[in-house]
């Protein structure tokens, strides 16, 4: 026989009601879960400590201002005392007992027939943990597990596919896998389907179940192999098959990233979406080199631009914060020769930081006059950010 032979068991306490005997700290830690798993809870106690206090104020619990006397469990699914008296206690879960009302006791689990385990919750997943009658050690494995869950490192993917598939815009940050999300790791380690990018952190798919479909849209610069109205069919098409479908992304899909258009065009598709945001190369790839886009008392604001479309040049030159290109390598000599033209002053400091975080980091700095010329010297190439501005004078990458 097991050390500890109780059935673990989930209720469904939607709309039922459930007895709460106690005011105090503890019986609030119980309050909170209970009315967030809909039970319709009465508690009954002389005082309440704020947070109860608060629920009842919010009408998501209903209070007794008094003892507790016999009869007052009639009615209840489930039984809650946390009183602190062990006479008042004993006698909640005798009259419980008697009643088979389940009933847990905050003082003595040993002498409860209900207990409530440490819980661990991601979206629909559901882990209880008992530690034995020792809630320390119950707590310290939730915890284990919770993080283990966050971080995608246990198998959250679903056996059953759904009716309704989903997509999820994951934004990976520059390219570091260990600079994604915990909510975006945890959603590629559910995926079915993953539609990567070329600058997205690859490394994170070495990860995933053999059966996983990876679609590959990377785009490289002049070579757009998938079209953008090919993408967002793609995501429509696995999402409608019942896949949860990760769109994974270098940076923040919302940044210069056209993760806007894929939303528009799942909602138009009737195909639920979400987007999670990611660390933009905008703004850690000059901080892996040691630019920090602001900086109190040299710059209070900053710019992000696309490198290869057209620009209001006046405009840019004449901006008193951080300049940031992306996806500009190419027309760098260009982009320098019109800040200038424009007004901007050629000696304003310029950096190239290539490959942020990736083993190919590297930073060339120079001015508006000469950034062009050191950077071809280098072969500097994509994935690449250009800054312009004062703050480049802090960079710390040798």
């Amino acid at each position: 026989m097991a050390d500890d032979p109780r059935y673990p068991l989930l209720l469904d306490l939607t709309g039922k009601r459930v007895v709460l005997i106690g005011g105090g700290p503890v019986a609030a830690r119980r309050a909170s879960a209970l009315v967030d798993a809909g039970a319709r809870l009465d508690v009954i106690a002389p005082a309440l400590c704020e947070p109860l206090a608060l629920l009842v104020s919010e009408s998501r619990a209903r209070w007794e201002p008094r003892q507790y006397v016999a009869g007052d469990l009639t009615g209840a699914w489930l039984v809650h005392t946390a009183t602190g008296d062990r006479l008042v206690d004993d006698a909640v879960a005798a009259e419980a007992d008697a009643a088979r009302i389940w009933c847990v006791m905050a003082n003595d689990a040993a002498s409860s027939s209900a207990w409530t385990p440490a819980v661990a919750r991601v979206g629909n997943v559901v882990v209880a943990v008992s530690g034995g009658g020792d809630p320390g050690r119950a707590r310290t494995l939730r915890n284990a597990v919770q993080a283990a869950l966050d971080n995608g490192d246990l198998p959250l993917r679903h056996v059953r596919r759904s009716e309704a598939g989903s997509v999820a815009l994951v934004g990976g940050g520059p390219g570091d896998a260990s600079l994604i999300t915990t909510r975006g790791r945890r959603l590629l380690a559910e995926a079915d389907v993953v539609v990567v990018d070329r600058l997205a952190p690859r490394a994170l798919l070495d990860e995933l179940d053999d059966d996983v479909v990876i679609v590959d849209v990377g785009k490289t610069p002049g070579n757009h192999p998938v079209p953008q109205d090919e993408i967002n069919r793609i995501l429509v098409e696995h999402a409608r098959a019942g896949n949860r479908v990760v769109r994974l992304k270098g940076g923040d899909p919302f940044v210069l990233g056209r993760g806007g258009e894929e939303v528009i065009a799942c909602r138009d598709a009737g195909v639920a979406v979400e987007v999670v945001p990611g660390v933009t190369s905008a703004i850690s790839v000059p901080a892996a080199a040691g630019i920090p886009v602001t900086h109190r008392g040299i710059c209070k604001q900053f710019t992000v631009v696309s490198g290869h479309e057209g620009l209001d040049w006046p405009s840019l030159a004449s901006t008193q914060g951080t300049l940031v290109f992306l996806m500009g390598v190419s027309l760098l000599a260009d982009t320098a020769a019109n800040l200038v033209d424009a007004g901007m002053a050629a000696s304003t400091p310029a950096a190239v930081v290539e490959d942020g975080y990736g083993p190919g980091q590297r930073l060339t700095t120079g001015t508006l006059a000469d950034i062009a010329d050191r950077a071809a010297a280098v072969g500097a190439k994509p994935p690449a950010v250009i800054v312009v501005g004062d703050v480049v004078a802090l960079a710390t990458e040798s």
